[in-house]
């Protein structure tokens, strides 16, 4: 796990090799011989556009430099190991599909991954995985993506299946919805396989297009806290599938096909629940400009200038789609009050991680701020680090 610093994580590239080492003398540990290769997946912050990625509209993430690494050889039996909570090894003869005797807990993400790849007509046969990753578990940053994608390039490059990346993302995200039940979108698995490293990357959830876009912040001395609130996800996956809900449901009674095509300031009127409804609405589409102006501001050569969107997301993440949390507002309010530039929730929401866009010279007094904030409300301690962008998934060895 990073630590609870403002300094800068070390090279990607030599931070990747670290974990896959480790992940390989796992693999030895455990399974009395060498790996075939390992691979590693990173983690991710999104920027901006939240919670847009389900309507067919537009995000801006980028990898962090911390990754889950796997281990992995052709086996005659699926066998699963991960360092978490101490080491646990789950074996199976065979992998049922998400209606069968399924594999549950960590492991379900390698198996749903295996299982949608020959959903997708890229069969694979049974492996050893041995599991070793950074990534912060429950903050928001994307832990259980950057397993699904590690696990996905192995296999595919173990049993000789070419799979283009976005491709790969949309059998990620199959795994996630339909094995581990999990009603994402697709900004994860993207975010972890197609962003490259100095850039945020640009993407339009409903084609999967997308542009690298220059995030270079220390010409301007600038910097982006990630501030981990340790606060567990309470509610996170009925209150996730309830937003999704309404916005599926206010799509339907606008009579188009998602809120990416809902007319600007569209409301729905004589509803006894139209006010929730619209409110759900409202957020996606400002989120879906406030991406567009962003994209527009840096690829006009800024970054400062982001800052005011960053902070009206949060706003109308906050008010109009209720998923942030006291724990999320406490540390963006400390964040603003020390002076930083913009801050919002990132992620799914209640709980996790908030980031903020501040002068790096002003970092450890935004921190000290932030913490001081949760000590004051009695929350748990926040975990901050500075994030900068890493590349995305890739062979490491």
């Amino acid at each position: 796990m990073p630590a609870a610093s403002h300094a800068a994580a070390e090279p990607a590239d030599a931070h990747a090799a670290e974990l896959a080492e480790a992940a390989a003398e796992s693999f030895r540990s455990v399974f009395g011989a060498e790996p075939e290769g390992v691979w590693a997946a990173p983690g991710r912050v999104n920027l901006i556009g939240e919670h847009t990625d389900y309507n067919d509209g537009f995000v801006m993430p980028f990898a962090l430099p911390f990754y889950a690494a796997a281990a992995v050889s052709k086996a005659e039996a699926w066998e699963f190991h991960s360092t978490y909570g101490g080491g646990s090894t789950v074996r199976s003869e065979h992998l049922d599909g998400p209606s069968g005797g399924r594999v549950d807990g960590w492991a379900a993400y390698l198996a749903g991954v295996a299982w949608a790849l020959g959903e997708s007509g890229y069969p694979v046969g049974p492996v050893r995985i041995a599991l070793h990753s950074d990534v912060p578990h429950g903050a928001g940053l994307s832990s259980s993506a950057a397993l699904e994608c590690a696990a996905l390039i192995a296999l595919a490059d173990l049993y000789g299946h070419r799979i283009d990346r976005a491709e790969a993302a949309r059998i990620a995200q199959l795994a996630e919805n339909e094995y581990v039940g999990a009603p994402t979108g697709v900004l994860d698995q993207s975010a972890s396989l197609l962003c490259t490293e100095g850039n945020v990357m640009f993407m339009d959830c409903r084609d999967l297009s997308r542009r690298q876009v220059p995030f270079d912040l220390e010409p301007e001395g600038l910097a982006v806290l990630v501030i981990d609130t340790r606060a567990p996800h309470r509610h996170a996956d009925g209150e996730y599938g309830a937003r999704r809900a309404d916005c599926e449901e206010a799509a339907r009674r606008l009579g188009v096909g998602s809120l990416r095509d809902a007319p600007p300031g569209a409301v729905l009127a004589d509803a006894p629940d139209g006010d929730r409804l619209n409110r759900r609405m409202r957020h996606v589409l400002t989120e879906n400009e406030r991406v567009l102006a962003t994209v527009r501001i840096l690829e006009g050569g800024t970054v400062a200038g982001i800052g005011e969107l960053l902070t009206a997301s949060h706003a109308s993440l906050r008010d109009d789609y209720e998923v942030s949390s006291v724990e999320l507002d406490a540390a963006v309010d400390a964040a603003l009050g020390a002076g930083a530039l913009g801050a919002r929730m990132t992620g799914g929401g209640f709980g996790g991680s908030a980031i903020a866009l501040v002068e790096a010279a002003a970092a450890p007094k935004v921190e000290a701020a932030v913490l001081e904030a949760a000590a004051a409300a009695g929350l748990p301690t926040p975990r901050v680090f500075t994030a900068r962008a890493a590349a995305g998934a890739h062979r490491v060895r």
